[in-house]
């Protein structure tokens, strides 16, 4: 049955896994996402429903687990930070190009390198724009709460299942660590079937099943990375997903994401109560990105301002997307820094409607 519960956003997704009737979680601890695994291993899933949870000896070891369970047409998941996703993108670049469904969960710390331990949100690029080598994508969700934590661990299956592509939630500390109350579903039965063109052994009826990432052959190459890209504008054209919020009269938009949107929801409050109509919109595809929605926004507001715990990274789509219309500019902290409302809506002031 339904239930509630006050948890961490990080042990949010370990339940909601659980829940989602997952057979197998590897991963390595990395703070601020550990949780994950601890929560884990000590519900005892196995129990539970036979999930099978194990630490691998590294990053690199549980991505390559991870890559071996969705070729058997498992639903399995890792979780990791930062630094321990930079190791796993040789092993998602091949489960993007073996065509394998996962999920990803990287609950961001601020960097570069082994960087802080606190939340940040630079990790945009890695995520968005294919980390590791060829021409592949993820599907990159980005809750903004616990709740959303929880609630994309099944829609990251359904997306990794029904598109046969990995999937990442991407987090960040700061909703890692929170805690709100959790409305979780009912417990889901693993899945008693496997796919089709699941490595499960050759019945006799059918031929090998071959899963792999590798072709010496150049046409044939191309002609799978052509498919790849079909399947990616099909994924474009049916699954944005996005929210916006006093949007309609706004002359100003911020734009955010994650631990940003939750701040940017009491900036707009601010701004209001001076006389200035803001919005927010907040992506919630971070890839696939909603590049029609801030079109149609920018042909009706006077700018927008990217809001992000980092250099910079999203706001390079949204400028993208307003080809130069309206005016767009960045505000942003790092090293695990979080902007306060009224520095966001000092930074509106001064960068687009002063500037």
């Amino acid at each position: 049955m339904e239930e509630y519960k006050l948890m961490k956003g990080n042990e949010a997704i370990a339940e909601a896994a659980i829940r989602a009737g997952t057979d197998g979680y590897f991963g390595y601890p990395i703070t601020p996402q550990s949780e994950v695994m601890e929560y884990l291993m000590a519900e005892k899933p196995h129990e539970r429903t036979g999930m099978v949870v194990l630490q691998a000896e590294s990053e690199v070891a549980s991505i390559n687990m991870l890559y071996g369970g969705a070729a058997a047409g498992k639903k399995v998941f890792t979780s990791s930070s930062s630094p321990g996703i930079s190791l796993m993108q040789e092993g998602i670049s091949y489960i993007a190009g073996a065509e394998l469904p996962c999920l990803i969960v990287n609950v961001a710390r601020g960097g570069p390198g082994l960087g802080t331990i606190q939340p940040g949100q630079a990790d945009y690029f890695q995520a968005t724009k294919g980390g590791g080598h060829g021409d592949y994508n993820l599907i990159v969700l980005a809750p903004a709460s616990v709740q959303e934590m929880a609630d994309f661990v099944s829609l990251s299956y359904d997306l990794a299942f029904k598109y046969r592509n990995p999937v990442m939630i991407l987090s960040d500390g700061a909703i890692g660590q929170m805690m709100e109350k959790v409305k979780f579903k009912e417990q889901e039965p693993r899945m008693k079937t496997h796919p089709d063109w699941a490595t499960v052994g050759k019945p006799a009826d059918r031929g090998p099943n071959i899963i792999t990432s590798l072709d010496l052959d150049p046409a044939r190459q191309e002609r799978f990375n052509n498919k790849l890209q079909e399947k990616y504008k099909k994924i474009r054209e049916e699954e944005i997903l996005f929210e916006e919020i006093d949007c309609n009269d706004a002359d100003y938009v911020f734009v955010a994401y994650g631990t940003s949107a939750r701040i940017c929801q009491k900036s707009l409050q601010l701004a209001r109560e001076e006389g200035i109509k803001v919005g927010l919109f907040r992506p919630i595809t971070l890839w696939p990105f909603p590049y029609e929605q801030i079109i149609r926004l920018s042909k009706k507001t006077k700018g927008m301002l990217s809001v992000e715990l980092s250099a910079g990274q999203m706001v390079e789509d949204v400028r993208l997307a307003v080809e130069g219309k309206i005016k767009v500019e960045h505000y942003g902290r790092m090293g695990g820094m979080i902007p306060t409302p009224e520095e966001i809506v000092l930074a509106l002031k001064k960068q687009i409607i002063g500037g």
